[in-house]
C-alpha cells in the first residue's frame, strides 16, 4: 500500500502508487506510525534529487523530515516548492538569479521562502491560486481546469496524474484561468527557468 507522501500540483499530500522523479520536504509531517499529521512544519519547502552523493534515507523515519515525492519538478513548483540549494545547487542559483533579475534587488533563500509561503497557502492548508491569461503563461506552469491540474507546455495542456501525463488538449488562448503555480515562480519560469517535466509530455 502506498505511503501518504506523494504531492499533487494542488499541494495536497496523498497516497498514490506513482513515486515520481523528484523528492522534497516541508519538515517533519508524520508521527511515529508514519501518519501525516500536519500540512507543513517550516516555510522552507524544497524540491530535491532522489539521489545525491550516495546518501540513503529510511522513509518516514521517526523524528526526521518527511520525504515527499513529486511526479516531476513542474509539479513540485506548482505545489509551492523551490530547488534545494544543496543537492540542486546549480538549479537553485539559476532560480535565485532569475528571481533577483525580475525584482531588481538581491535575494536569498529566506526571502524566497517567505514570498512563496505567502503565495501558496490560504489559511492552514488551502491552496492559493491567482488568475492569468492562458496565453501569457510560460511552459512548466500548472493551471486548474474542471477540477484537474493541467501542465502548460508548448501549444498543449497535459492532464496530471501520479503516473504521468495521460491526457492532452490544445492550449486555448482566449480566456483567463486559475493558476496553481505561485506568481513569483511563474515570473521565474517566464524569465527563463526550465522546469523538469515527466517524459510522458513527449510527442
Amino acid at each position: 500500500m502506498p505511503r501518504q507522501n506523494r504531492v499533487t500540483p494542488f499541494g495536497d499530500i496523498v497516497a498514490l502508487a506513482g513515486r515520481g522523479l523528484v523528492m522534497g520536504n516541508r519538515g517533519i509531517l508524520h508521527n511515529d506510525d508514519q501518519q501525516i499529521i500536519r500540512y507543513s512544519q517550516v516555510r522552507r519547502w524544497l524540491v530535491c534529487r532522489t539521489e545525491f552523493r550516495g546518501r540513503h534515507r529510511t522513509i518516514m523515519r521517526p523524528h526526521s523530515y518527511t520525504e515527499l515525492f513529486f511526479l516531476d519538478e513542474a509539479t513540485a513548483l506548482a505545489a509551492g516548492h523551490r530547488p534545494c540549494a544543496e543537492c540542486r545547487h546549480t538549479d537553485y542559483q539559476q532560480f535565485r538569479t532569475l528571481w533577483a533579475s525580475c525584482r531588481g534587488e538581491p535575494v536569498n533563500a529566506d526571502i524566497i521562502d517567505r514570498q512563496l509561503h505567502a503565495e501558496r497557502v490560504v489559511g492552514r492548508r488551502g491552496k492559493r491560486t491567482h488568475r492569468s491569461h492562458l496565453r501569457d503563461l510560460p511552459d512548466g506552469t500548472f493551471i486548474a481546469l474542471e477540477d484537474r491540474a493541467w501542465l502548460v507546455w508548448g501549444d498543449s495542456l497535459f492532464a496530471w496524474s501520479d503516473l504521468g501525463y495521460q491526457k492532452r488538449r490544445p492550449r486555448l488562448s482566449l480566456h483567463d484561468v486559475d493558476v496553481l503555480t505561485p506568481q513569483s515562480t511563474v515570473m521565474v519560469l517566464r524569465t527563463g527557468y526550465r522546469a523538469g517535466v515527466h517524459p510522458s509530455v513527449a510527442p
